[in-house]
């Protein structure tokens, strides 16, 4: 039986929203923040060296890294409607953005959310750098949810369950203002079943 660590707010909702659209069985072990410096417990320590969520645990196996994890289940399951078939153009947009989710978006968007949440006196040395990254960023993300439905193409995929969860933490930094498309995308991907099931946990 698999097992999932999570942590509460966090983007490992990302592993509990694939095995939901997977319909693959899953023990789950929930950690909570501290409610103070809401850093993850030492509980997650026990589990993996790095202290972090997600991991997956199946037998021997314990893995880290949402990418990772979601890679591995994806080759665990008969169903391959989630990831496009390996050599086709959709598999190489798929795989773009399940990496850029952590690579090119991850440093921009979560910078921002820090610095919505220090006291701040004038412009900071980074400042500019990350304004310039969230205007690429998603100048590219809109153009590109503009002439298809989903990030893969037009069917949706585990790249953009990546996708969505950094997408909700621009949102709620308010970095999406400006880009209808990509509100409209999330709209939709908020409906799906298994999404709702997968943030229950929260």
């Amino acid at each position: 039986m698999l097992t999932v660590h999570h942590l509460n707010e966090s983007r490992s909702t990302r592993v509990l929203w694939l095995l939901h659209e997977l319909d693959m069985p899953y023990d789950l072990v929930e950690h909570e923040r501290n409610s103070e410096t809401r850093l993850a417990p030492e509980s997650l320590k026990k589990v993996h060296p790095l202290g972090k969520a997600p991991v997956l645990v199946d037998d021997s196996l314990v893995l880290c890294e949402s990418g990772a994890i979601m890679e591995y289940l994806l080759d665990k399951t008969e169903d391959s409607s989630l990831r496009p078939d390996a050599g086709t153009p959709e598999y190489y947009q798929y795989q773009e953005w399940l990496h850029f989710a952590e690579g090119s978006l991850a440093l921009p968007v979560i910078a921002s959310l820090m610095m919505k949440m220090e006291q701040r006196t004038g412009d900071k040395p980074m400042d500019g750098y990350i304004a310039k990254e969230v205007n690429v960023d998603f100048s590219y993300i809109d153009a590109t949810l503009a002439k298809q439905s989903y990030f893969a193409g037009n069917d949706f995929t585990a790249a953009d369950i990546m996708m969505t969860v950094m997408l909700e933490i621009a949102d709620n930094v308010g970095l999406l203002t400006a880009h209808g498309n990509i509100k409209a995308y999330l709209e939709k991907v908020q409906a799906r079943a298994a999404y709702q099931a997968a943030r229950s946990h929260g």
